[in-house]
């Protein structure tokens, strides 16, 4: 008895079948994730690797988890400091998934980690910050404060199949409120030191016109006393010489000073009524 020949069209369905069945049965895992199979939404079976895999076809599908570091840059925060001050404080993170398969049973999905791993680590943050002051904050324990974060949220988030490697700190700002008081307390204080070195300029600028108008009244004094004594001195000296002068040719000086008073006498419209004996027309008589 003779076997039938399969035909083409047979073939080709045949061959359909079973590349649909290769399909739905393998999978690759890339090198940069894991992945776990899912049956009818439950996992089942470990974590995949790396490299190719099969499942049951149709009944099983596999879901994939990036097992790279992930950055998770979260909002900013208020928080309350030791020392009662209000900081807005902005974070990041760096984690990876290291356990898929209780990530998926815990948590489900990534944006659900995401979401989960800020609470923790904002809670941590506000018991972190609660402990110091702002000045340590910003400057002195800020290293240590982010070292404790990492530690203690690492610790917290294990139980989610998460490792968290890195919690920053990149910014702290404070409040629009606090600022807006900050700035105008420094307006303040500038205004008011503005205020004390104009009083201090005045009072300097008052003890400098008060120093200069003494001593000019001192030169002034001292110019006058010995411009009076020069004068002094002059008419002393004119005295003298007019002495001289009368004791060496008393004629001649008397003659000169009748000569003066003319000329201060007989000048302009002048009216002078004389007798021709009067003795202030000596002189003129003679000539």
């Amino acid at each position: 008895m003779k076997t039938p020949r399969l035909t083409l069209p047979v073939f080709l369905v045949a061959a359909f079948l079973l590349f649909i069945l290769v399909t739905q049965s393998a999978y690759i895992v890339d090198e940069t994730e894991r992945g776990i199979v899912l049956q009818l939404g439950r996992p089942v079976g470990e974590t995949k690797g790396p490299g190719l895999h099969f499942k049951l076809p149709f009944i099983q599908n596999v879901l994939y988890f990036d097992a790279r570091i992930l950055d998770y840059d979260s909002r900013p925060a208020e928080i309350l400091t030791r020392d009662k001050k209000n900081m807005m404080v902005d974070n990041y993170s760096k984690w990876r998934i290291v356990d898929p398969l209780r990530f998926y049973t815990t948590l489900r999905t990534l944006p659900m980690g995401q979401a989960r791993l800020d609470d923790i680590i904002y809670a941590e943050l506000r018991v972190l910050l609660g402990r110091h002051t702002l000045t340590e904050v910003v400057t002195t324990k800020r290293s240590q404060i982010m070292e404790e974060l990492t530690l203690k949220s690492n610790e917290l988030v294990q139980e989610y199949g998460i490792e968290v490697i890195d919690v920053r700190i990149k910014r702290t700002d404070l409040p629009a409120e606090t600022q807006r008081a900050v700035f105008n307390r420094m307006i303040a204080e500038r205004e008011r030191e503005a205020k004390t070195y104009r009083a201090e300029g005045e009072e300097t600028a008052a003890n400098i016109r008060s120093q200069a108008d003494r001593e000019r009244v001192i030169l002034l004094a001292q110019a006058t006393r010995t411009a009076q004594h020069l004068r002094g001195e002059g008419d002393a000296e004119a005295v003298k010489i007019f002495g001289e002068a009368l004791n060496r040719n008393p004629d001649f000086y008397e003659y000169m000073r009748t000569l003066e008073a003319y000329k201060k006498t007989f000048h302009g419209n002048t009216q002078i009524i004389l007798t021709p004996s009067s003795p202030f027309l000596r002189l003129l008589q003679e000539q």
